[in-house]
Order: C-alpha cells, then structure tokens, then sequence
C-alpha cells in the first residue's frame, strides 16, 4: 500500500488549481463526491463509524472525498500513479456476462482492480495509520466513481472527454457533463442535495443487496445510453436536464447507499 505524508494534501490542493482546466481531473466533480459522502455517512453503523473516527477524527467523510483527486498533483510519484485507478473501460453494449469477463481480464491498475485490492487491505487491517487513512480515501472516492457511467465506458474517446458537446451554449464535453455540469446546474450546496436524495429509508435495502460488478454494469449500462443519446445530438441544453436528472440523480443516491453498505462491511 501507498505511505505518502498526508500533509501533501495542502499543497495539492493548491497545484489542483492549475489543473481545473482539464477536463479529466474530477469523477462528478467535487460536488457530487461529497452529496454521496454525505448520503454515505448518515447510514454509517455505529461500530463502521467509530472505527472509520478512530483513523480520521469527527471529520466529515466530504472532507476527504475529493482526496483521490487532488493527490494528483502530489510530487510521489506513486501518487502520481493512481490515476488510472479512476475509471475502468470496456468495449460497448455488452452483456452482464461479457462485461464480467472484460472486468476478470482487465488491467490490474483501473478502478474495479484497485478499488478491490483496498478494500481486501482495508478490510484485513492491513498497513500504519497513514496507509489505512490512504485505503479509507480512496474506497470513499473510488465507490463513487463506480457510480459514474462515464467512468465505467471507452477507452478510444477517453471516457468521453474527446467528445465535445455544448452545455446551454457553453463548451464542454460529454464526460464533463456527467462529472459536473448536471450537478451543478441544480444549484444545491452538498448537504442540500443529500438531504433531497436520501429520503426513503427503503432505499438502503433496496439498493445494496447487489454486487460491485453489478453497480458497475449498471454504469455501463447507461454509458450506452449517453453514447448513443450524444451521437444524435450534442447540443445540450433543457431537453437534456429533463431526459437525464433522475437518472444522474439515482447514480448519486446509490452511490451513497452503496459506499454507507462498504464501510460498514469494512469498518463495521
């Protein structure tokens, strides 16, 4: 496991601001990583959530969910390396079988790889306090982004980002779009949006009773749907809020019930 000095964090958040500009630094943008940390910590067992104290303080969990993307810019260059621990790609409109066996096949270094390979170490108690916190910030973000179809989609147009679109007139990019742009257009602070998504308790149950590569076909599931939706029109505006805001929606609520669901397996 990764040992860096976790008071890089600072000085990459800093070095975060020059890099704003690409468009594949954020899997849903800050925003959205920290609605679903703050769905997540509200369904936090007890135990989970003492544990999960003990390594980081009574810090909220939306406090370290950007963490996986600002160390990006730290100097280590074995932080550095964890980029592509973000995204998994596959080909196309495939069936849950194929897709499972393209997971099974794929690298060890993308998101269904690594993201299983913290959660056995974090799990196993595995590493000092610095790399246990590593495994923590890392299972919050990773979980989400799981969550987010672009980042569960195709390796020759990046995720989407080479596939450039207009937002309301503006230029963008359709994984832009599903990383930032449908969140932020709803104008809710974090906590706000936590609140509106999480409000059937029956939602837990409903949506944790599946498994990692489950969640993740749901996610290529709808990448399809946006790849063939974006083929026909990349002018995207009202239309596109109305066709797509309850599905990005759900993407963040289960993201939320489902990352609640790991800690407390983890942690519990």
């Amino acid at each position: 496991m990764i040992k860096s000095n976790i008071n890089h964090l600072s000085k990459a958040i800093v070095t975060l601001l020059l890099l704003t500009a690409s468009s594949t630094v954020f899997g849903w943008g800050m925003t959205g990583h920290r609605v679903i940390s703050e769905i997540a910590e509200t369904h936090l067992s007890k135990k989970a959530k003492k544990n999960i104290y003990q390594l980081v303080g009574n810090q909220k969990l939306a406090y370290w969910s950007n963490w996986a993307d600002f160390i990006k810019s730290d100097p280590n260059p074995e932080l550095q390396k964890t980029g592509s621990w973000h995204f998994v790609n596959t080909s196309g409109n495939l069936s849950y079988t194929d897709f499972v066996t393209e997971l099974k096949a794929s690298p060890d270094d993308n998101l269904y790889k690594a993201y299983a390979a913290l959660r056995k170490d974090a799990k196993a108690r595995q590493g000092d306090l610095a790399s246990r916190q590593q495994q923590l910030y890392f299972i919050i973000h990773l979980l989400a982004d799981a969550h987010q179809p672009m980042h569960v989609s195709r390796k020759e147009d990046l995720g989407g980002n080479l596939i450039n679109v207009t937002f309301f007139g503006r230029k963008s990019n359709i994984h832009r779009v599903w990383d930032s742009d449908l969140v932020d257009n709803e104008k809710y602070s974090y906590t706000e949006y936590a609140r509106v998504l999480d409000f059937d308790k029956n939602n837990y149950a409903k949506h944790t009773q599946s498994s990692l590569e489950e969640w993740l076909y749901e996610s290529h599931q709808l990448a399809n749907e946006i790849y063939d939706d974006v083929a026909k029109d990349n002018n995207l505006s009202y239309k596109y809020i109305f066709n797509y805001k309850s599905k990005m929606e759900s993407c963040l609520l289960k993201a939320g019930l489902r990352l609640a669901k790991e800690l407390n397996d983890i942690y519990g």
